[in-house]
């Protein structure tokens, strides 16, 4: 009985380093692929940065296309999560603005590495696996429904492709921002868009 007992509390706690370890290297996949896109992200580099020997890859995935995927889903739930949270946060009738200026401002603009993966990684997207697709599919549908919630003509047709619409422009806008080299010109692409939507007129 004593042994059993012994045994028991050691399973669990190697269950839960490997937990661990693999939450490690998703977290550490989630900021690269941000940082330097999909193709610019190695296997070996993310075991590096993690901590961990590029041999012990296997154990927590099938392949890298698998990790990118995760990596995708973490960091495109985090973006619809930080979204919700402002939205919640906001004050009556303005959680469209709040949004809006935070995914606009100059903080998300300059963190590429834990901002939205979409705006980071859009145009590297449809060269992608099945699998990594379809996870930044997902999260771009919820955040277009974060948004739409927050129409003032919610449930309506066209507030969804309102919501559309602003997401679109909201990721349009940060790409191009963060692609010149003309920070007076990246904050006008930011401002011009913001005055383009009747939510943000106040």
């Amino acid at each position: 009985m004593m042994t059993i007992m012994q045994k028991k509390p050691t399973k669990r706690a190697a269950v839960s380093r490997k937990e661990l370890t693999h939450e490690r290297i998703v977290e550490v996949a989630a900021r690269a692929i941000r940082r330097s896109g999909y193709d610019g992200t190695g296997v070996a580099d993310i075991m590096k940065e993690a901590g961990l020997t590029h041999g012990g890859f296997y154990a927590h995935f099938e392949s890298r296309d698998a990790l990118l995927a995760e990596a995708g889903d973490r960091a495109g739930a985090e973006s619809v999560a930080l979204a919700s949270r402002i939205a919640a946060a906001a004050p009556p009738g303005q959680a469209i603005q709040a949004m809006m200026k935070a995914y606009l401002s100059p903080e998300h603009i300059e963190a590429i590495e834990t901002g939205c993966p979409v705006s980071a990684l859009g145009s590297e997207m449809p060269r992608q696996a099945p699998e990594v697709r379809r996870v930044a599919t997902i999260h771009i549908k919820e955040m277009i429904d974060v948004f739409a919630r927050q129409m003032p003509d919610w449930g309506q047709p066209h507030a969804h492709e309102q919501a559309m619409a602003l997401v679109s422009a909201l990721i349009g806008t940060t790409m191009l921002a963060r692609a010149v080299d003309d920070p007076k010109l990246s904050a006008a692409l930011c401002a011009a868009t913001l005055k383009q939507f009747p939510w943000t007129a106040a």
